[in-house]
């Protein structure tokens, strides 16, 4: 958070100027939906006035600002964040891993996983472990961690992870580093999603795929994953879901990875696996 304080907004009335701006709203919207007056707003973005903590709280889900970054605009301004982080195994988020616990296992037969905004992985499914073992070349029951050790983009992206058995990756390495570019926008140079977009262009193959968008997609109405190994062929695709109206950084940040069967034979392989 304080790298995007003081390093990409060097104060509020830049972040709010960056977030007004990749919002598309104008300054006389804004200043509407805010309640304040179109002249107020200018001063706050040209550092003639400074805001107060309520109006940057009410600036947030009016411009849908992320949570994590609506503490960085409270920093920049000089207040302290509003928003708790929370490690996943803190008491407080018991019924929040529950909830997740409960939908991984209603996914199953099919595999689903539980990473942050940044693609770690912190939960899955059996039959995602499942999958990543087969696809991965580990032995049956190798233990899949689940600490956020492991970063689902470069597992995918990674010439010697899956992207082996991925037979379209090309497509899909673009649509994955869209979700990194967005957290790098709204971070900053120098954070952990930048570094982590750098890491993942920096992958053998990656730059020429991303530089090469998908103009001309097939009438599905999804991007299918193509895994292919030895006489297993997977046609899927995924759905992400988020947790709705949270209060907690962490909370937030979590987003639920469904996979699916986009064909008869699929579906009959992962029911076969049950």
């Amino acid at each position: 958070m304080d790298t995007v304080a003081h390093g990409y907004f060097s104060d509020f009335g830049a972040a709010l100027r960056y977030w007004r701006g990749k919002r598309g709203v104008s300054q006389l919207r804004l200043a509407l939906d805010a309640g304040i007056s179109q002249r107020h707003l200018s001063f706050l973005e040209t550092g003639r006035a400074q805001p107060g903590r309520e109006l940057i709280l009410k600036l947030g889900p009016v411009l849908d600002i992320p949570l994590r970054q609506r503490n960085a605009m409270l920093l920049a301004a000089g207040f302290a964040p509003a928003y708790r982080e929370r490690s996943l195994s803190d008491p407080e988020l018991g019924a929040v891993m529950q909830a997740l616990d409960f939908m991984l296992a209603q996914q199953a037969p099919y595999p689903a996983l539980v990473v942050d905004r940044l693609w770690n992985l912190v939960m899955a499914n059996d039959p995602a472990a499942h999958m990543m073992r087969l696809f991965l070349g580990l032995p049956l029951h190798a233990p899949i961690p689940r600490d956020g050790s492991v970063n689902v983009l470069k597992l995918i992206l990674d010439p010697d992870g899956l992207r082996r058995c991925l037979v379209n990756w090309e497509e899909v390495c673009t649509d994955l580093l869209q979700w990194v570019q967005r957290e790098a926008m709204g971070d900053g140079p120098g954070s952990e999603a930048s570094v982590l977009l750098d890491e993942l262009m920096a992958l053998p193959g990656i730059a020429g795929a991303a530089s090469q968008p998908n103009l001309e997609r097939r009438a599905l109405p999804f991007l299918p994953l193509r895994l292919r190994k030895d006489d297993v062929e997977l046609n899927l695709f995924t759905t992400i879901t988020t947790l709705g109206t949270p209060h907690d950084v962490t909370v937030h940040e979590l987003r639920l990875e469904s996979f699916f069967p986009a064909d008869e034979a699929s579906r009959c392989w992962f029911q076969s696996q049950a």
